[in-house]
This record gives structure tokens, sequence and C-alpha cells, in this order.
């Protein structure tokens, strides 16, 4: 099984400078379970669809699984998913040995950015940049699966 292993971040500060790749990705759910979500996602020119599991007591693992499938599928099955899509920027941002993702979001949920470190283990440590905010590994509303149900401008 794999194991994803990542932790999560409010962005307080301006990262884009630092940045070395940024994607655009539009994404939805055909299932946002916590026990299993299906989402389909087109990140830049290629389609995805990925399949997660519930996450663990700290929120920073769970199961994941993804294949790379063609755009034209993620189109179509984008028709038939759960209300609420997922419309943000990927940017890609180096710390120390690690590689953060930042991403910014629009629509629903403009005014919200979030990074996340994927790590090898729960302790392993890593540098944390400037721009780093509060911790939220584990907080299920900035799971972009509840994103979707709950956007960020009705937080307000």
């Amino acid at each position: 099984m794999a194991q994803e292993i990542e932790r999560k971040f409010l962005v307080k500060g301006d990262f884009k400078e630092a940045a070395f790749k940024a994607t655009r990705i539009t994404q939805g759910y055909l299932s946002s379970v916590p026990e299993r979500t299906v989402r389909v996602r087109v990140k830049g020119d290629k389609g995805f669809i990925t399949i997660k599991g519930i996450g663990s007591d700290s929120g920073a693992s769970r199961f994941e699984w993804e294949k790379e499938i063609p755009v034209a599928e993620v189109q179509d099955l984008l028709k038939i998913c759960e209300p609420g899509v997922i419309d943000k920027t990927r940017y890609l941002v180096k710390a120390g040995e690690h590689t953060f993702e930042v991403d910014e979001f629009y629509g629903d949920n403009e005014g919200l950015t979030v990074a996340e470190v994927e790590l090898g283990s729960e302790s392993e440590a890593f540098d944390k940049p400037a721009w780093l905010g509060e911790e939220v590994t584990g907080d299920v509303k900035y799971y972009n699966s509840m994103l979707m149900k709950n956007p960020y401008k009705n937080w307000k």
C-alpha cells in the first residue's frame, strides 16, 4: 500500500519569488467520504485519478493511490462529480532538503493559500521558511475534499 505522509501549513508571507514551478490544477470529487476520497484532476496538461484513505490520528499520513488518465476522461468524470470544483495554482518551492507544494486557491476559496511538505516519516525534521504560518495538519476543513463543501468564503 502506498502511504502519503505530509504536514500542512497556512502561508503568511511571500513565497512566489522562491517558486521554481507553477501549475494550474482543476479537480473534483467522485466521492468525498473520509474513508475513501476519489478525486479526478487536470494538472497542467495531464489528467489523474486519485484514491485516498482515512488519515492517521495525527492527520499526517494516509493511504494514497494515483494513476494518470487522459485529460478527456477527467473532463467527462468532472461532469458527474459532487458539487464544488477546486481551482488553484500549485507552486513548488524548495526549502532545505524538501520541496513545499504551495496551493493558491481561486473561486469560492479565493484568499486561502496552504503549503504542504511530503515527508518520509511523521517525525522527520524539515526547514521551515519564513513565509510558513500556522500548522493545520489534520484539520479537516483544509482538506480539498472539504473546501468544495464548505469553501473558504463561508468561513468569515
